[in-house]
């Protein structure tokens, strides 16, 4: 079968149906749901596309490029924060959780966005932040105005301090994002006072969900945008919320800090934490269960293994969780086949679907992080990986940019960067700037269409020369383009049954070289190694991440094949 013919230019091309998309409300068979394989883009809106001028990405941006979405083929887009936010974390400190802060617009222009995408057919997720708020948000600042033993701080982790005047934090817990995870305030009567607790920074109090108002103060915020017309929220520290009751020290105390990952048990993964899923679970059902549309939780549940992220995915929890073991294997044959029967096994287990990721907004983008020893490893070995994760059964989120080939900035100075990893370690490590520099649309110069070409600011990131090669113009002109790659394989991937949902099936192969059958006959191989390796199947492959032909499957190279006649080596 030959690559199908896609069209150009910038007309917007309505999707077609996949011969199991749901019409009908989820009372059906959980197999029709539409999130259980739907590829969606996500879309940093403040490095997605500026239309006043201002160097920031705006709703309307989003409302403009919606169209270069869906001529890639994705489902829907995911919108990271755009709420009211003094952004120390760039919108993950949340002052108001129904309002949009002014740099990116207002609720009129969410509005027109929500109907832009109903007209175009993409599925709108939003990010809700429930693990904490912003030091702004005004139950912090009427906790700070009340004092100890409020019913203000009753809603936030106030403790008082240990040792003499109470001069030492309540416990050793560190914040993930670098230094003790308390702050002590200064009370209304100026004296030094009590501690709160902050995960992330000290702008980010963390909530405490064993007070009944957090918890309907987040229903009342999921109603909200449910009521504007939103499709499904994607859930920021799925894994947290509770923290242990008698919040004791921990006999690791740096693990947070030290892998800048939600590690600490005695923080995060709390069993209480279920109980909320299910509720929430319950009221998308119930707005389900009015128009028939259905409505998508999907967590980011970062938890040490598959077996335990199963628990986050039960049929009454979210409905689905990324899978960031395989965003954070290593370009590793035994990695990459562990990662993936760990999840096929696990997730599915539950009736849900695998969620497959490769980039985000948090980490380094698969073409720097799996450079090698050569200038064209880590492109040719992302494009690989991209084939590759769009072959899997389940669904699958794409980053922006991860369609132009960016790779991760990673010379930025010192005083430009913004992430407060930077501000409270004075490392680079684990910094996220360099996946979140504006987006290259046109032209041969910065800002390269992110802006207007009038416009009086240059973008809150600066855009490297190198992202001339980039851009949405030049990668469309280019047939060979990353970007045909994404588009040719979303193509496929709503016109073959073997695709999206289903089932996979390991296959015998040359050493360095792992193989996979979907359904009746796509196979799928991916070239680990560091040599060429016969193909597993003969003949040319339906589509391939790079030169593919004379029955060789060249090293960090993908391909897929229709052939009726393979055989299982495992299930």
């Amino acid at each position: 079968m030959p690559n199908p013919t896609l069209p150009d230019g910038d007309a917007v091309t309505l999707p077609r149906a996949r011969s199991h998309t749901p019409t009908t409300p989820t009372t059906t068979p959980a197999a029709r749901a539409w999130w259980r394989d739907a590829v969606i883009y996500q879309i940093y809106v403040r490095s997605f596309r500026d239309t006043d001028g201002d160097g920031v990405g705006d709703l309307a941006g989003v409302r403009e490029k919606l169209h270069h979405v869906r001529q890639l083929g994705a489902d829907g887009v995911w919108l990271n924060p755009f709420y009211v936010s003094p952004q120390h974390d760039h919108g993950y400190d949340i002052a108001d959780h129904c309002a949009v802060d002014p740099v990116y617009g207002d609720l009129a222009e969410f509005d027109r966005l929500v109907t832009d995408c109903r007209l175009l057919g993409l599925k709108l997720v939003l990010d809700v932040v429930p693990n904490h708020c912003s030091s702004d948000h005004p139950w912090f600042q009427k906790a700070l105005a009340n004092g100890p033993g409020s019913p203000e701080r009753a809603r936030f982790h106030f403790a008082d301090g240990r040792g003499e005047g109470g001069q030492l934090p309540p416990n050793n817990w560190r914040a993930m994002f670098g230094g003790p995870a308390w702050s002590r305030v200064v009370e209304p009567d100026g004296r030094p006072g009590q501690w709160y607790l902050h995960l992330f920074t000290p702008e980010q109090p963390d909530f405490n969900w064993r007070h009944p108002d957090v918890a309907a103060h987040f229903e009342e915020v999921l109603r909200f945008w449910l009521d504007r017309g939103v499709d499904g929220f994607r859930i920021d520290v799925a894994a947290g919320l509770f923290k242990h009751p008698e919040l004791p020290d921990s006999p690791d105390p740096d693990v947070d800090e030290r892998t800048r990952d939600s590690v600490n048990p005695l923080a995060w993964n709390q069993p209480e934490v279920h109980g909320i899923w299910r509720r929430w679970r319950a009221l998308c059902e119930e707005y389900t269960a009015r128009d028939g549309r259905q409505r998508l939780l999907v967590g980011e549940a970062s938890v040490p293994t598959p077996a335990e992220q199963a628990l986050y995915v039960r049929p009454d929890e979210l409905h689905q969780a990324f899978f960031f073991h395989l965003l954070h294997a290593p370009w590793d044959l035994a990695h990459f086949h562990r990662v993936i029967d760990d999840a096929v096994r696990d997730i599915t287990a539950t009736g849900s679907t695998v969620t497959w990721v490769l980039n985000n907004h948090d980490q380094v983008r698969t073409v720097s992080r799996f450079a090698g020893e050569g200038p064209a490893t880590g492109p040719a070995r992302a494009r690989a990986a991209a084939l590759l994760m769009l072959a899997l059964p389940g669904a699958a989120y794409i980053y922006q940019g991860e369609e132009f080939g960016l790779p991760e900035v990673l010379d930025l100075p010192d005083e430009l960067i913004t992430d407060p990893i930077f501000h409270r370690t004075g490392s680079r490590t684990g910094i996220r700037d360099g996946c979140r520099i504006p987006l290259p649309w046109s032209g041969t110069e910065a800002p390269f269409g992110f802006s207007p070409s009038e416009s009086p600011a240059a973008p809150w990131l600066p855009q490297p020369d190198s992202f001339a090669a980039h851009t949405a113009e030049r990668q469309r002109a280019d047939a060979g383009s990353v970007y045909h790659l994404y588009r040719t394989a979303l193509q496929l991937r709503r016109e073959l049954p073997q695709l999206g949902e289903g089932t996979l099936r390991w296959l015998e192969t040359p050493p360095g070289v792992l193989t996979f059958v979907r359904g009746e006959g796509l196979v799928c191989a991916v070239n680990f190694g560091d040599t060429p390796a016969p193909a597993p199947v003969a003949g040319p492959p339906l589509l391939a991440s790079g030169p593919c032909d004379g029955g060789v499957l060249p090293p960090a190279t993908a391909a897929w094949w229709i052939n009726s006649t393979s055989t299982d080596r495992s299930s």
